[in-house]
């Protein structure tokens, strides 16, 4: 399994970069270093010429792999949703109980990150941290109706379908199956926010977890 995991690589729309940064070192060092330089300094403040800096090249030479920031960003948003959809077969794959896989699935898509050994060039970890505070600005743009009709966010939606799915296995006749979905994986990034930075608008803390909450509420409507 360890073996599989290794070879596996995750897909991104092609129309994310200019040239497959997994292709190459120096495409990988863009990556990973992208990643440590949006967590530390935030996505506004992140620019190709500081990148360039950082990992000892010229600013030109990113451009042949993206085309902007925003496309960058993209780019490690789907990466990571990806990443997600992977973890979350893999762990509910084998299992037959449908209220037992959606648990399951529920706990891959709200539980703090942890690094994952696969991917030495992705910190996993500070991702998460990105999409939580980051993810938000790939898609509150002019043209996101024309990024989606593109299939910027194929992945994203994969993701939610896979959950509503989960969610009809279990009750059927539940008529809002996607909403409730897309709920739980964008309200698993608020909370998250929340639990960090707005602590007294959310019942989240050290010792309730995001993940807690959307079980119970899930669990809950479904049994309604």
């Amino acid at each position: 399994m360890d073996r599989l995991l290794q070879n596996l690589k995750i897909s991104v729309h092609d129309q994310l970069y200019v040239k497959d940064p997994e292709s190459s070192d120096l495409g990988k060092r863009i990556v990973q270093n992208s990643i440590l330089l949006v967590h530390k300094l935030g996505f506004d403040e992140f620019t190709f010429k500081k990148l360039g800096t950082a990992i000892g090249s010229n600013e030109s030479s990113i451009y042949r792999y993206f085309e902007n920031k925003h496309k960058l960003l993209l780019y490690l948003t789907n990466w990571y949703w990806g990443w997600m959809e992977y973890r979350l077969v893999f762990a509910t794959a084998a299992l037959q109980d449908p209220k037992e896989k959606l648990n399951r699935a529920l706990t891959i898509v709200t539980q703090v990150i942890k690094e994952d050994s696969s991917f030495s060039h992705i910190n996993e970890v500070l991702l998460s941290q990105i999409v939580i505070s980051e993810y938000s600005k790939s898609y509150l743009t002019k043209e996101v109706d024309t990024e989606n009709k593109e299939g910027y966010f194929y992945i994203y939606k994969q993701l939610v379908s896979r959950l509503r799915e989960m969610i009809q296995n279990v009750n059927p006749d539940y008529p809002y199956a996607a909403s409730l979905a897309s709920t739980v994986i964008d309200g698993a990034l608020h909370q998250h926010f929340l639990k960090d930075h707005f602590k007294s608008i959310t019942d989240c803390n050290d010792t309730i977890t995001p993940t807690e909450y959307f079980k119970h509420l899930v669990t809950t409507t479904l049994n309604a």
